[in-house]
């Protein structure tokens, strides 16, 4: 039973926190363990040429975060992981969340200085409506912090987790000296010494032994000795069963630019995190270790290789196998596909693959046949749900600043807008473009890549709008639903799939308008 097998040995995670917290570190150490990389480019430091290697659009480079989410595979003692990097920055935030549709389980970062901050709220918020397993890392722990307990109580409280520490800090910033494994019980010195690869551990059988002082010293060893009691009558024992249904969430500690605490939370992670998981379609819960494929496309990215003006999308593959040159039926279309050279991710290196199990993510060469949400079956008709489009915040005119490069510009903007970057919408009443996006740093995305990719210029003008929202009526031939659209015409666009949106401008002129028409409905995700 290889297929099993092979399913069993797949884990598929994100990893999620605000900017800044270490995430693209944390991906870069990870690697390090799985041998896919030597030596793991600092994020922090301009010294080095190399950047990180999950950051590989030109524009991250420059500002030092991440803006796509990137796809990366390694091998770990026999298990395959796939790992997907997010963009931490709230104005990519949409990016994010439709990632969080390919993953089994996340890992959640956590500044030890700043604690739980308003993005790593929302995107927990995501994970817990949808009960995808979280495991806790509480990261830069070299540095001053918060003392662990507060630190372990605010994530309780303010993402509305309930915690189990696998491993504890011995000290912290100034004093730290290392961290005691909860979960193998055995100690891990911090030589402060990044360049040391693989810390050795030193196992521990007896916390009441006199070889802790003389590992640690008395004091710490004392401290020690006493925060684990706390931590065994106040935090519950772990249980695989509660953490993969999303009930109890491990938290680690260490500290990632150092490669400290990162082999433990990998080991725990492997033995723990869950395999592929069913996923609910339109007509049925599909699960994993069907014969027949399906899957979905969670991301496109226009211009991986600039050379090349390729694009990929993005396909999380649900159940069965995908195998190179075979056809398969693409729903929304309804016509059948067959791709030559199936793509498996190390960041910006590729390879074919022939054949690819559930929980690989696979990149297939598009030529413009799919939108994000797409579904690829062998033949069933379904379609995979839960891929919204949210209401933008900020809207722009975008202008043509180069009449010479029309057509480059009209190019540019349709496979931007596939990729999810922004959102498209032409108004119905002179027909001009608007893009709405979830964060203002978009637009200098937008621009960026317009010009170094398709050699387009564009300006943009304001437009004061409040909020997007999709309209729904049961009844289009009603008079209400005519008058609506002749008093509000010059606030109505059509968005790239053709469905009727309404600008307002503001949040009364909204609430006017609903209370003026009962029977529309405004919606302001597009999955209604």
């Amino acid at each position: 039973m290889k297929f099993i097998d092979e399913i069993k040995r797949r884990r598929t995670f994100g990893i999620i926190s605000h900017p800044d917290a270490g995430k693209t570190t944390l991906t870069e150490k990870l690697l390090l363990f799985g041998g896919a990389i030597q030596e793991a480019g600092a994020v922090k430091s301009n010294k080095i040429k190399k950047g990180a290697t999950s950051d590989f659009m030109e524009i991250e480079r420059q500002r030092g975060i991440s803006v796509a989410t990137s796809v990366l595979a390694f091998e770990y003692k026999g298990i395959k992981i796939n790992i997907l990097d997010t963009p931490g920055h709230k104005d990519f935030a949409e990016d994010t969340f439709r990632t969080l549709t390919a993953v089994d389980s996340v890992i959640v970062v956590i500044d030890v200085a700043k604690g739980v901050e308003e993005q790593t709220e929302k995107l927990v918020s995501v994970c817990r409506m949808r009960n995808i397993p979280m495991i806790v890392f509480i990261n830069k722990l070299d540095r001053e912090g918060k003392d662990a307990f507060e630190l372990l109580d605010e994530i309780e409280q303010k993402l509305g987790l309930k915690v189990t520490p696998l491993s504890f800090p011995i000290g912290m910033g100034y004093d730290f000296k290392g961290i005691y494994n909860l979960w193998e019980n055995n100690i891990n010195l911090f030589s402060g010494d990044s360049r040391k690869n693989i810390v050795e551990t030193i196992q521990v059988s007896d916390l009441a032994s006199t070889e802790l002082d003389e590992l640690i010293g008395d004091t710490a060893a004392e401290t020690l000795r006493e925060e684990l009691e706390l931590v065994q009558g106040i935090y519950p024992k772990f249980d695989k069963e509660a953490y993969q249904s999303g009930t109890l969430q491990p938290a680690f500690f260490g500290s990632a630019l150092n490669n400290f605490g990162v082999r433990e939370l990998l080991d725990c992670f492997i033995s723990i995190a869950p395999t592929p998981r069913p996923k609910e379609s339109d007509t049925r819960i599909v699960a994993p270790d069907e014969k027949d494929f399906t899957g979905f496309v969670f991301k496109i990215h226009a211009n991986m290789d600039p050379k090349h003006r390729d694009r990929l999308a993005f396909i999380k593959i649900v159940s069965g196998t995908f195998e190179r040159n075979v056809s398969y039926l693409h729903t929304r279309h309804k016509k059948k596909l067959k791709f030559s050279s199936p793509n498996a991710f190390f960041a910006e290196k590729k390879e074919i693959v022939d054949i690819s199990y559930p929980g690989d993510i696979v990149g297939l060469h598009d030529t413009g046949n799919f939108k994000i949400g797409d579904t690829l079956t062998t033949g069933e008709l379904l379609n995979y749900k839960g891929i919204p489009s949210f209401s933008p915040e900020h809207f722009r005119y975008i202008n043509n600043a180069d009449p010479m490069k029309s057509k480059q510009l009209a190019k540019g903007i349709d496979q931007l807008m596939d990729e999810g970057v922004a959102q498209l919408f032409t108004l119905e009443l002179n027909g001009r473009k608007v893009i709405g996006t979830v964060g203002a740093l978009q637009y200098e995305v937008i621009q960026y890549r317009l010009e170094h990719e398709y050699g387009a210029k564009c300006i943009y003008e304001n437009l004061n709008v409040h909020k997007a929202c999709w309209i729904q009526t049961s009844d289009t031939d009603s008079d209400e639903f005519k008058d609506f659209k002749r008093v509000k015409s010059k606030f109505l666009a059509k968005d790239k799939r053709g469905q009727l949106v309404f600008f307002a401008d503001s949040s009364f002129s909204l609430q006017m308008t609903q209370q003026k028409y009962p029977s529309i409905t405004f919606h302001l995700t597009s999955e209604f």
